[in-house]
């Protein structure tokens, strides 16, 4: 028998059907064909019956509908495969703004993609204000646009400005934000959503409104000219911002412009429809957007995962967390743990460092404040949450300390030991290395198996990557602990092992290094940065990053990484003469290879290359080249550390790592899924010829590359 998805129900004592959507089974309501096909046979029957109202809600808890099945999507391999799975929707939405009575939508929940737009075709919308309640409209994310109508209704529905900045930016907006550019009508608690909308609906059939087809009035003179004569401007300065962000590389932005374009203002429903559609079926059959709902189904991996093999094993909750260390760090672990309820006490040796954690967090939620993300009293709740000390005090009570010290063995293995004095035997303690042994480090602890690695990137608030770091010690509670806390915190966590580097500093360094053979051999600083920027999609270029992580930092990492590898890996000689010059550190210092004004970066500092001993930049190889060398460095490692080493078990995690914690380019799937576009057997032929042009053994193919190389084996096997 076929799951039943749709109920229709007489609301008691009325002329009202109520349509609950519930997907057997599921967590959350999506619209798949099947779905599609019930929604459809509904509305067959509503659009002949008596009823005066109809009204669309969810039966999940804090779930409305949270869109469109993407597996589907993602098996659509042909363009009329995606026409007539996109007209099918479109057809059963317009079905639904075309019955003959009012509808209503009552939204209590993630409300996104296929979720937005059905509501979008009823005629008045109720939201919750529960914080779980999120409208809008993702697809350009996933490298698609809305395609069941959204891209047509919702800029009739808020305007020109309002719906763009939905739509480019993929943006989910809370309840009030949605009340405030249209586009629900009400906003209620949550207790309260039934019985209000059965009273706006009563109000409804006694007055006789009945249908509406909801279309913005701009306001004042400038938001009529913004929708008139103006509308020019807002198109041309919305393509601006879009390439500013995303560089070209995307697009789904691009398209989604085109088509709002287009549509705006078109009374030829059909057309709109259409143009609408053709757009969506460029779109859902390229590389671009399968890459994307790759790197959506690596998140999504995350949220099920418990860090460990098997699922009898559960992590234990954690409510406080102590913090050891008041510098960044520090101060930015206890602004994320608190800012998702967690009770944080922070520790440092004085009260002038614990201040500065509390400025720190402080400042953050201070910028929520001003931007009206939180109101005053969230703003207090949350600095509640956070207290100091100098001492261990309330450390007996503490689930999990995170110690973020100064990065010496000895000195942490001390600081180690006296914490699991202070707190419960079955606590547990993670340190936030970046490069020493978290197995050597955990002789500290008198119960290794309560120990672990937690490698948060800069800026914590910012950076999603948590590397959970397994000790040989490390029991399978301690990971599991440490993997939902930093899923509670709102981190994406990958399980690595200990090994050098770990995985995502292992794997960026001889990309790192790398660029600075490419500046000794007459690259200028400039156009490698810009070949990976503006050409390959990387945020930032990688002497921009070396600024960023710190000189010293990546110069102290990579002697650890010579070390471990003594046979393959080389320092640049110019990177130890610039740690040399301790007032050029990078952004830190206001000066590395570019020049920086409160944080922000500016001009390439042309003093370096005299500094270092260079000649003026010739630029003597092609971007390509310097794009090669890079990032097939990394590709080269990343064989050894995922095959020999095991630092991770799948490509699917190193994919993950990269991409929240180097900002990997998303477009391109991840550092593998790239790998793999371009096949092994050609990264390993170009390794074999620069490393013979340029004389530089480290460039050679690793063993296991060569293997995946004669083989054409692929990373990813499915």
């Amino acid at each position: 028998m076929a799951a039943i998805n749709f109920t229709t129900e007489k609301l008691a004592s009325s002329d009202i059907a109520v349509l609950t959507f519930d997907l057997p089974g599921e967590k959350v309501n999506k619209l798949s064909t099947f779905v599609m096909k019930e929604l459809k046979a509904h509305l067959e029957t509503l659009k002949t019956s008596n009823y005066a109202f109809v009204v669309f809600k969810s039966a999940k808890p804090k779930i409305f509908i949270a869109g469109a099945d993407i597996e589907e999507i993602k098996e659509l391999k042909t363009k009329e495969q995606v026409e007539a799975a996109v007209s099918s929707g479109q057809e059963i939405f317009n079905m639904i703004e075309d019955l003959p009575m009012p509808t209503m939508a009552l939204i209590n929940g993630a409300c996104a993609g296929g979720g937005c737009e059905l509501i979008l075709a009823c005629d008045y919308r109720i939201a919750t204000e529960d914080s779980s309640t999120r409208i809008g409209l993702p697809e350009t994310q996933l490298g698609i646009l809305p395609g069941f109508g959204g891209s047509v209704r919702l800029p009739r529905m808020v305007g020109l400005q309002a719906a763009l900045d939905i739509i480019l930016a993929g943006k989910l907006l809370n309840a009030k934000k949605a009340q405030k550019i249209g586009l629900v009508d009400f906003v209620v608690h949550s207790n309260l959503i039934e019985n209000f909308a059965k009273q706006q609906m009563e109000k409804v059939i006694k007055v006789g409104k009945g249908k509406r087809r909801k279309t913005f009035q701009a306001r004042g003179l400038v938001g009529k000219l913004l929708e008139g004569l103006l509308k020019g401007v807002v198109f041309s300065k919305a393509k601006e911002g879009v390439m500013k962000v995303s560089k070209g590389h995307y697009p789904a932005p691009l398209a989604a412009l085109e088509v709002v374009n287009k549509t705006y203002g078109m009374s030829d429903r059909a057309k709109a429809l259409k143009i609408e559609r053709d757009h969506f079926a460029d779109l859902a059959v390229s590389d671009i957007s399968k890459n994307l709902i790759h790197v959506f189904y690596l998140t999504e991996m995350v949220k099920k995962q418990t860090g460990v093999t098997g699922s009898s094993v559960k992590g234990k909750p954690v409510k406080h967390l102590g913090v050891l260390g008041a510098g960044t760090m520090g101060g930015g672990i206890a602004y994320v743990a608190a800012d998702k309820g967690i009770d944080v006490r922070v520790k440092d040796i004085s009260l002038e460092a614990n201040a500065k954690a509390l400025k720190h967090a402080r400042d953050l939620w201070g910028k929520l404040l001003k931007k009206r993300v939180i109101d005053n009293y969230q703003f207090t709740q949350k600095m509640s949450l956070v207290s100091t000390t100098v001492d261990f005090s309330g450390f007996k009570s503490m689930d999990v300390v995170v110690e973020a010290i100064i990065e010496d063995m000895a000195i942490k293995q001390k600081v180690i030991a006296q914490t699991a004095q202070n707190m419960r035997p079955d606590a547990v303690i993670v340190t936030n290395t970046s490069s020493l042994s978290v197995s050597e480090m955990s002789k500290g602890h008198p119960r290794p198996e309560f120990f672990a690695g937690m490698h948060f990137f800069s800026p914590v608030h910012k950076m999603p990557l948590v590397e959970v770091i397994r000790g040989t010690s490390s029991s399978d509670e301690t990971i599991a602990t440490v993997f939902e806390l930093a899923k509670k915190m709102g981190k994406m966590p990958v399980v690595v092992k200990d090994g050098p580097g770990f995985l995502v500093n292992r794997l960026l360094l001889p990309y790192m290094a790398e660029a600075a053979f490419l500046l000794a051999e007459g690259m200028s600083i400039e156009k490698v940065d810009k070949a990976f920027v503006y050409q390959f999609g990387m945020p930032m270029g990688p002497f921009e990053l070396m600024d960023s992580v710190g000189i010293d930092v990546c110069v102290k990492v990579l002697n650890i990484f010579r070390k471990a590898f003594p046979d393959r890996v080389e320092m640049p000689p110019l990177m130890e003469k610039l740690e040399k010059n301790k007032s050029r550190l990078g952004q830190k210092t206001n000066l590395g290879f570019y020049k920086y004004e409160d944080g922000r970066k500016g001009e390439v500092d042309s003093t370096i290359y005299s500094e270092l001993g260079l000649p003026a930049p010739t630029n003597p190889h092609s971007d390509e080249e310097c794009k090669e060398r890079c990032v097939f460095a990394m590709v080269n490692e990343c064989a050894l550390a995922l095959d020999q080493d095991k630092i991770v078990e799948t490509p699917h995690e190193v994919d993950l790592a990269m991409i929240m914690g180097t900002g990997f380019p998303p477009f391109r799937g991840g550092l593998l899924k790239y790998a793999d576009s371009v096949g092994a057997d050609y990264i390993a032929q170009k390794l074999e010829q620069y490393s013979t042009l340029r004389k530089a053994s480290r460039l050679k193919p690793s063993s296991k590359l060569r293997e995946r190389a004669q083989t054409k084996a692929k990373f990813y096997t499915t």
